[in-house]
């Protein structure tokens, strides 16, 4: 009896055990929220036959108004930006101490429309609206149309009678007629109320008004989604329909967990469907999510049972690296673009400050001008981290700096960290400097005396740990952190999650350059090792 009981308890467990790996298993095979993790807020998604396009917001990064690119709404790829710069002013060149963290290019909108794509966005710093259009998203060429006023977090939308508009505001959300061509507000058009109150279906008490319009149009019906926080609340997600475009529009709560909220709808050649949404998720930034959506009396459905899955029903993720963030020998053949599409520049560059084929295999970053901080300094190049951890490894010839110069490897946000070699008084050091307080403080300095050093920074953000340690090498094998760990923090100020950046500024003498050999990128974190 008891050796019949020890293996039917046996029995009962492998059972158990079995069922357990083969959830696992599915679940591997399955892609998991949050389906991106890293920076790329404000998504606005279209599907064209089998292929999914998305746009983003980067504020202060140029060139801007990412295009992405998809065959499973889960693994993106880089593919095109709408926007070379948006202008010239001071504050979008960092030009007489004047810049624009936090501003620049806003929330975009994707639409394809009689064989023309569209992408819209909007900028505080230059007070105007922002319309690019191409027949070939992925190659382009972009035509670029601007007007003002700056309208706030818009919608553009083409209704099905060739007419089209743009759905803006904050609360109360309004309706502008533009030109057929959506080059402009049409002539004689006026600003109409579409909602007074956009935000009544989350209550009385708001501590965000709803904002961040997308407009659909489904079997006839309009569907307005839009992002509110009630106090005490979270952000959530709100829903209105109406049967024409003027109303009258009726709302519920479509979602509220997790704080995810802030997108639209897509669907699947297969007929399913989804809502693309964003959450705050601490210093790697804004990172988006998937829900599914089923219909019900004409209303879409967000969520499983009203929550956020962890695992969805696509491909599961093949990571980040390449397609959204990339490692770079800086060595280029012939017709190459000059830099993936993975860069950005920390506000517009300066074009004849930087080069790849001064010294081919090399980023050559020059100086010709005197910088106070590095919040200021021009030409910082940059690309994003990614959760929930990463890595990044460069390797700097320091052979031209000049006196006062200072090269190296940045954690860019209001709150950065620096690893980098300080030329000073005729001597060279290896410096780490925190600006966790929001001001830099150098935490430690060691002296160099060879022209080759190596830098690496590890970011964790595992359950919003949100902390980065540097590192530096003389041979580029044997690592040694240097300063202290920095508190990463998401700051309102910048409002972009933390990015890789390799800089070089003078404080003292213009003409200097610093000479990167690579930059390198990886999800693993690897110590001292």
């Amino acid at each position: 009896m008891a050796s019949f009981l020890h293996r039917s308890f046996l029995l009962v467990t492998l059972f158990l055990v079995s069922a357990y790996c083969s959830q696992l298993l599915a679940q591997v095979k399955q892609a998991q929220n949050p389906v991106v993790f890293a920076d790329v807020p404000d998504l606005s998604m279209l599907r064209v036959g089998d292929t999914y396009y998305m746009s983003s917001t980067t504020m202060h990064m140029s060139p801007g108004v990412p295009i992405m690119k998809s065959k499973d709404l889960v693994n993106w790829q880089l593919v095109s930006y709408a926007s070379d710069t948006l202008g010239s002013q001071d504050e979008l060149t960092l030009r007489n101490g004047k810049s624009t963290y936090g501003r620049g290019s806003w929330a975009s909108s994707l639409r394809f429309h009689q064989g023309t794509y569209y992408v819209s966005t909007f900028a505080q710093t230059t007070g105007k609206t922002y319309i690019y259009s191409t027949k070939n998203i992925e190659k382009g060429p972009w035509k670029a149309v601007s007007f003002k006023p700056s309208y706030h977090d818009h919608s553009l939308f083409f209704d099905d009678d060739g007419r089209v508009y743009l759905v803006f505001g904050a609360g109360k959300l309004r309706l502008i007629e533009l030109t057929a061509d959506a080059s402009g507000v049409k002539p004689g058009a006026t600003e109409q109320v579409l909602i007074e109150n956009a935000s009544a279906p989350a209550g009385p008490n708001i501590n965000l008004q709803a904002e961040g319009s997308q407009l659909f149009k489904i079997k006839g019906k309009y569907y307005l989604f839009n992002i509110t926080w009630p106090k005490d609340g979270m952000r959530t997600v709100v829903v209105h329909r109406a049967d024409k475009l003027t109303g009258p529009y009726e709302g519920r709560v479509a979602l509220q967990d997790l704080g995810v909220a802030q997108g639209g709808l897509i669907d699947t050649p297969d007929g399913r469907w989804f809502s693309y949404l964003f959450r705050d998720y601490g210093a790697v930034g804004r990172i988006p999510y998937l829900v599914p959506v089923t219909w019900t009396d004409g209303w879409p459905v967000l969520g499983t049972a009203g929550k956020v899955p962890q695992a969805l029903a696509l491909p599961p993720s093949k990571g980040l690296i390449p397609g959204i963030v990339a490692s770079d020998e800086f060595a280029r053949r012939k017709g190459e673009p000059a830099l993936p599409l993975v860069w950005q520049w920390n506000h517009n560059p300066e074009n004849s400050l930087w080069s790849l084929t001064d010294r081919p295999g090399y980023l050559r970053l020059k100086t010709d001008r005197v910088d106070t901080t590095f919040l200021l300094a021009r030409n910082t190049l940059t690309q994003r981290t990614i959760g929930p951890t990463c890595v990044g490894t460069t390797a700097l010839d320091i052979s031209h700096l000049k006196d006062g110069d200072f090269a190296g490897l940045a954690l860019l946000q209001k709150r950065y960290g620096l690893v980098g070699v300080d030329y000073r008084n005729g001597a060279k050091s290896i410096v780490m400097i925190s600006a966790e307080s929001e001001k830099p403080v150098e935490l430690q300095r060691l002296p160099l005396t060879q022209n080759t050093v190596y830098f690496k920074a590890e970011c964790d953000f595992t359950e919003r740990k949100d902390v980065a340690t540097f590192f530096y090498s003389l041979d580029g094998k044997t690592w040694k952190a240097i300063g202290a760990p920095l508190k990463m923090a998401y700051t309102l100020p910048h409002f972009m999650g933390y990015r890789f950046g390799l800089f070089n500024y003078a404080t003292k003498n213009p003409g200097g350059y610093a000479d990167f050999d690579y930059f390198r990128i990886t999800d693993k974190t690897t110590g001292t090792k």
